[in-house]
């Protein structure tokens, strides 16, 4: 190239032309026309990205639509795994039942779901049916089986005959399903230091709940740091005693207790923060697992719950937390949340029928307004939905598996009940559209008829055929067809009118008025008046006496007159 003027002074073998347009190519972006081959894709050329582009372009097999935009994919399918959780949840009716003024501090409904059991701080326990209410919701038992004891759980049984009361006395009781008393535990001798000599407990209770296989067996924590087993059949003393122990060797109470879901261990949680374990097959002396500090060491832990699989539980403390537990994994919680505060010890947690979903309540806190029933993942404790419930504290939770309605009790003596109109079935479905029918009341009230078959004639008594006869045979009795006598004016006959209707008005009116006897009146001179008439004409008294009567002699007036002329006192006269 002569002067760098131009390629024809170039002295050697010609330039293919598709090397010029490589090389103009990489001067300019716009000269993919003139490029020998195939067409470069537009998948490829263009700056755009993989989902704006048009797939009938691309050369080959199109692309699966999880590996495009894989980050997405993954926020979509968990908005759609909440909104199924969401939708699952049955909130969209509610009914309120009232069972007092104060706390309801113990829920249960039986496994059928016919019957609910209320518990209060004030004493008393509450049965409720489902089918035999209206929507006045009324119960049709209340009654008082622990005395002046808070009630603090109540638990049907497996088989829902039976159901178990825990108060805060020692003794635990257990009442049929219309409650009356089946059992009442032994009280244990508080006299003696080895828990395991007593026959019960000797400290009020804090936990119990039924075995969920053994239909007759039942479990109870009392503060004296025992756990004890009990069967209903054998109320006159406990099956075992299982005792707990703090790190240093020393008694520690437990606040709650439960089995799993089969039944092979008994869980206690103790006020030393520690979740204590037995295997229900062996011997109650060592614990199959221990974790000492689950929870902060001087707090009640008020639930334990496990999940229906049976490898997960939650546990409810006062120290405004709620932990996720797996026993595969037992050293450290799954999940932790905190800032969820609760006042009551009775305070309780769950698993949903599915265990998709972790339920608890929330209690109010200084200035706020809105007791908040909570619901959240069970896998990652992620808050799901929060419903406002009332204007007090919630404490009590349970979601039915066969009814799929939720209840909760509340600080200020309710119960709500949240259902689906389409999920939900019978319990308050029931009694919520059902309306009040008044009874007619009966007027007339029908006289007992004495029924005797060998009277006389003149005895017996007529049975009533119909009322047209009843009618006919009234007519031709004269007594009963008499007309009563039309009211009078004035005073003819006997009879009196209106105004003198009473004897007593009578006589006064028609006698005592006309014979009226002056106050300045002698009465001594008013009888000596008819004196002679009575002598002379004797007709009541005087002629059965008169033979024997002796002569009735007057004092002369005279003779008192001369008698005070005299000095003498009165005792001294001279009788004549």
């Amino acid at each position: 190239m002569a002067g760098g003027e131009s390629d024809d002074d170039f002295i050697g073998p010609p330039v293919p032309d598709y090397i010029k347009n490589m090389i103009q190519s990489n001067e300019s972006s716009n000269s993919d026309d003139e490029m020998i081959g195939p067409p470069v894709p537009k998948r490829f050329s263009s700056h755009e990205s993989v989902q704006d582009s048009e797939e009938d372009e691309f050369i080959g097999p199109p692309v699966p639509k999880e590996y495009l935009n894989k980050d997405s994919d993954d926020e979509s399918d968990n908005d759609e795994v909440v909104e199924e959780q969401t939708s699952s949840i049955p909130s969209s009716s509610d009914v309120t039942i009232t069972h007092g003024n104060k706390a309801v501090t113990a829920l249960s409904v039986d496994p059928a779901g016919a019957r609910l059991a209320t518990g209060s701080i004030d004493y008393e326990v509450m049965f409720w049916d489902f089918a035999g209410m209206d929507n006045t919701l009324q119960s049709f038992r209340s009654m008082n089986p622990c005395g002046n004891h808070p009630v603090k759980g109540l638990q049907y049984s497996t088989t829902g005959d039976t159901i178990l009361i825990i108060s805060g006395m020692s003794q635990a009781k257990v009442l049929d399903r219309d409650g009356h008393e089946v059992m009442e535990c032994v009280k244990g001798d508080q006299y003696i230091a080895d828990m395991s000599r007593t026959k019960g407990h000797t400290a009020p209770l804090t936990g119990g709940c039924w075995h969920p296989r053994q239909r007759d067996e039942f479990l109870t924590s009392s503060e004296d740091s025992t756990c004890r087993l009990w069967d209903v059949k054998q109320p006159f003393g406990q099956k075992n005693v299982i005792k707990c122990r703090a790190q240093n060797g020393l008694k520690t109470t437990p606040t709650a207790c439960a089995y799993n879901r089969d039944g092979s261990l008994v869980v206690c949680a103790c006020v030393d923060g520690s979740i204590q374990m037995w295997d229900h097959r062996k011997m109650f002396v060592n614990t199959s697992h221990l974790l000492r500090n689950a929870h902060q060491s001087g707090s009640e832990v008020s639930s334990i719950n496990f999940s229906y699989l049976g490898s997960t539980f939650v546990t409810r403390g006062c120290d405004d937390t709620l932990k996720l537990w797996d026993l595969r994994a037992f050293k450290k919680p799954v999940q932790v949340i905190n800032d969820l505060f609760s006042r009551y010890s009775q305070t309780d947690c769950m698993f949903s029928p599915d265990d998709s979903l972790v339920i608890t309540g929330q209690s109010l806190k200084r200035n706020e307004k809105e007791g908040k029933l909570l619901f959240f993942n069970s896998k990652t404790l992620d808050k799901v939905k929060e419903i406002t419930v009332t204007d007090s504290h919630v404490i009590r939770t349970l979601w039915h598996p066969r009814l799929q309605q939720i209840f909760v009790g509340c600080g200020n003596g309710i119960v709500k009940i949240y259902y689906d109109d389409k999920r939900s079935m019978r319990g308050a479905k029931l009694c919520a559209s059902k309306t009040r029918t008044k009874t007619k009341q009966v007027e007339v009230v029908a006289a007992q008829q004495i029924i005797t078959p060998h009277a006389l004639p003149m005895f017996r008594q007529d049975k009533p055929k119909s009322n047209r006869k009843k009618m006919e045979k009234d007519r031709l009795d004269p007594v009963k067809s008499h007309r009563p006598d039309l009211p009078i004016k004035s005073g003819q006959g006997g009879r009196v009118a209106a105004s003198g209707s009473t004897l007593s008005s009578y006589v006064i009116r028609n006698l005592g008025l006309s014979k009226k006897i002056e106050d300045d009146q002698d009465p001594r001179e008013a009888i000596l008046r008819y004196a002679k008439e009575a002598e002379e004409n004797p007709y009541w008294i005087a002629p059965a006496y008169k033979n024997t009567q002796p002569k009735t002699i007057f004092q002369n007036t005279e003779n008192e007159a001369e008698a005070e002329s005299t000095d003498e006192p009165a005792n001294k006269k001279q009788k004549t």
